[in-house]
């Protein structure tokens, strides 16, 4: 067994915020968008896990699959999860679109903005959990806290970007999106028992919601995992953590808890 306290990477974005919590190493008068969690380069890292801090929306993108990556000459693809922690306002997520539409109607709608208004914003709150398999288009709203899970590659395609001086990646894009709704159920993570947020054989990991009260152990043996704890206290590995941290754990691990605890478990499917 080997447990790895994940360092926090903090990266500045245009849509971030300035009140984001100390503990993730934000400085004053810093705009954080996200706060990623890395390991040494020596260990596998087939996920990763972000926390992400909108103020404004965020570029309406498209992430390829593993077999479209690979076509590019790229490692894989990326497919990704959201579970929001917290909103403020009229918090939305885009996810897919309102209607069915073919290439050249998306092309011209990423070129004017009207992709904008086809996009499916739906409202968020704390608790809402959505995957997104590669190919969805979709977006990140404002006034939005969320963990992240994801494949480790970065590729994103961006079609839209409300203006702002980024480079677009349209014909990539266009040639890996499913330029159609949303299919999949809206799910919302319970606050009273845990739950299997994501287990299906073509997702590239699983994600569970887990849930603990003080003096409860904990133990896993997979062979590699991903611990977020999203609040509590506890040991693992005779190391203390805490909420707010990532920790990388190889080949199984027994996790004690000191204080009333919720936090979500990734593993690598492929």
């Amino acid at each position: 067994m080997t447990c790895h306290r994940l360092a926090h990477h903090v990266v500045e974005k245009p849509w971030g915020r300035t009140d984001v919590p100390a503990r993730y190493g934000a400085t004053p008068g810093q705009r954080i968008g996200e706060v990623w969690f890395t390991a040494p380069d020596d260990m596998p890292q087939p996920l990763l896990v972000k926390y992400l801090f909108t103020s404004e929306r965020l570029s309406i993108q498209v992430h390829p699959d593993d077999r479209q990556a690979q076509a590019r000459g790229l490692a894989g693809g990326k497919s990704e999860c959201w579970h929001v922690l917290e909103t403020e306002g009229d918090a939305r997520l885009g996810i897919g679109l309102m209607h069915e539409i073919g290439t050249d109607a998306l092309r011209a709608a990423a070129l004017d903005g009207s992709i904008e208004q086809m996009i499916d914003w739906k409202p968020v709150q704390p608790g809402s959990f959505y995957y997104i398999p590669a190919g969805t288009i979709h977006a990140i709203g404002g006034g939005i806290t969320l963990v992240e899970v994801q494949q480790n590659e970065d590729v994103t395609y961006r079609l839209y970007d409300y203006g702002r001086p980024r480079e677009l990646h349209l014909d990539d894009g266009l040639s890996v999106s499913r330029a159609e709704p949303y299919a999949r159920p809206d799910h919302h993570v319970a606050e009273d028992a845990g739950s299997v947020l994501l287990d299906e054989p073509e997702a590239p990991f699983s994600l569970e919601s887990v849930l603990a009260a003080p003096g409860d152990t904990l133990r896993w043996d997979h062979p590699l995992c991903w611990f977020v704890p999203l609040r509590g206290s506890g040991l693992i590995d005779g190391q203390a953590w805490q909420a707010g941290e990532c920790w990388l754990v190889e080949c199984g691990a027994d996790l004690s808890v000191d204080a009333p605890t919720h936090a979500l478990l990734a593993r690598p499917t492929t």
